[in-house]
């Protein structure tokens, strides 16, 4: 009995110590966007593509994120001829440049252990073909993970309408930093 024991103690610990992978499911993460400006904000959704996770001793050790920025939308404009205008906006040179740059992707590079459900995570993001480091907490769920990423767009020669580059913008000005609400399911 005490040989049994032992040997299944030794086998969840260096299961523990193997790395596991986790496939998250793009169809039911969602990737929503915040953009703000001067007088109100627009919201949307970008759809994930792809992305997976390698775990090892309750931390993230890293992982790939694919994000189809073709699919970018607007959801707090009815849809019409607004709407149609701010997508196509964004998805000009003006903004992300979707037809040259389809996808951008996030690569995990570290993460801290999880402790009660959270871990400060940093991986390396590219959009438009520019690369730069990120940081943001991480939270375990029951399902999956969230986060909120706060991304500065200037670093990704994102510039229509920022203060730091166009002056007399009044009420036309966007601010710099762009959020993404992160619900990931495994």
């Amino acid at each position: 009995m005490k040989k049994l024991t032992f040997l299944t103690v030794a086998l969840v610990m260096s299961l523990s110590m193997v790395a596991q992978k986790v496939t998250i499911d793009a169809q039911k993460s969602q990737l929503k966007w915040t953009g703000k400006k001067v007088v109100g904000e627009h919201w949307g959704y970008v759809n994930l593509k792809s992305g997976s996770l390698e775990l090892k001793n309750n931390q993230i050790v890293s992982g790939t994120f694919v994000m189809d920025m073709t699919s970018i939308n607007v959801k707090d404009l009815e849809p019409g001829e607004w709407n149609d205008k701010l997508v196509a906006h964004l998805k000009n040179d003006d903004f992300f440049s979707v037809d040259k740059y389809k996808e951008a992707t996030l690569v995990i590079t570290q993460s801290g252990a999880f402790k009660n459900n959270e871990a400060t995570v940093s991986g390396k993001l590219t959009i438009k073909g520019k690369t730069h480091p990120v940081t943001f907490k991480a939270v375990q769920t029951a399902n999956g993970y969230q986060a909120r990423v706060v991304v500065d767009r200037t670093k990704y020669d994102i510039r229509y309408g920022s203060g730091k580059f166009f002056t007399s913008l009044g009420d036309n000005m966007i601010e710099d930093e762009f959020v993404m609400d992160v619900t990931l399911v495994k």
